[in-house]
């Protein structure tokens, strides 16, 4: 009986960003040209424009190139990254050597009205992916410093303006306890802002924070840490939570990222020791 053939190995691709945002993907395999393909497709869709092909031509021997420019519209959500070679069966791709120290440095002009971020990573089974995020408009929060009893948070906004009346919201998160909406002021200098939130008024429960960079009668704003080169900051601790007495008694609060590196804020009830 003829033993099964082992698996093929898996293609590699090598990723580097540019600083407009763009990606380059090498991936290490021969095929003809005219039909390779890397082929984007967004996880849980099934819809037209749910796939992105993009031509894989020959860059050096044995390695296939593909370009994802900036100016190329990625709908934000993950994308995971297979390689058509000649054979014309797709085949899942995994991250080879990875150059994104471009995607940290850069500074979106803002002038498409929007922000797009695209972050290649490895998913849980070791697999290619690109994280996109397409935001219209866009608060980029940069500088956090925690203070005595709350945080300063310093950003700047993309694809509006900062009017009178601009304000930060914290908005309870539902499901996890909270209270009302907590509006607080907003310095600002033409793009950038500041503002700084005061733990003690805010209840036990998780609150998301929101920019409304004209008042009430304008956009609402998620605020989110995008312009960097990593893909998820929901495992890493943004800051050591702070211990505050508040009018529902003592918390721990401290701010975190989400999944989709939106800012947020923790409050955890804690327990006063006993007199």
């Amino acid at each position: 009986m003829t033993p099964p053939a082992p698996p093929a190995a898996p293609l590699r691709a090598d990723c580097v960003g540019d600083s407009a945002g763009g990606l380059t993907f090498d991936v290490a395999a021969h095929g003809d040209p005219r039909a390779a393909l890397l082929v984007l497709r967004r996880r849980g869709a099934g819809a037209a424009g749910d796939e992105v092909g993009l031509p894989l031509a020959p860059a050096a021997e044995g390695r296939l190139r593909a370009a994802l420019p900036s100016s190329v519209s990625l709908p934000e959500g993950r994308w995971d990254a297979y390689a058509r070679v000649s054979d014309g069966a797709p085949r899942r791709l995994v991250p080879g050597v990875t150059d994104l120290r471009p995607l940290a440095d850069r500074t979106p002009g803002g002038l498409l009205g929007h922000v797009a971020v695209r972050i290649p990573y490895a998913d849980r089974q070791g697999n290619l992916t690109v994280r996109s995020w397409l935001r219209a408009p866009h608060a980029e929060a940069g500088e956090l410093h925690p203070t005595e009893g709350g945080l300063r948070v310093r950003g700047r906004v993309y694809g509006t303006r900062l009017a009178p009346g601009a304000h930060a919201e914290l908005r309870p998160r539902p499901g996890t306890g909270g209270g009302d909406v907590l509006r607080v002021d907003v310095a600002a200098d033409r793009a950038d802002f500041g503002f700084t939130l005061p733990y003690e008024a805010l209840a036990p429960g998780a609150w998301d924070l929101w920019l409304r960079p004209a008042g009430e009668s304008g956009p609402v704003v998620r605020l989110a840490t995008l312009l960097d080169d990593v893909a998820d900051k929901h495992p890493v601790p943004a800051y050591p939570p702070t211990r505050v007495r508040t009018p529902h008694g003592s918390v721990q609060a401290g701010p975190f990222y989400t999944r989709d590196n939106d800012l947020s804020v923790s409050v955890t009830a804690l327990t006063d020791p006993t007199p």
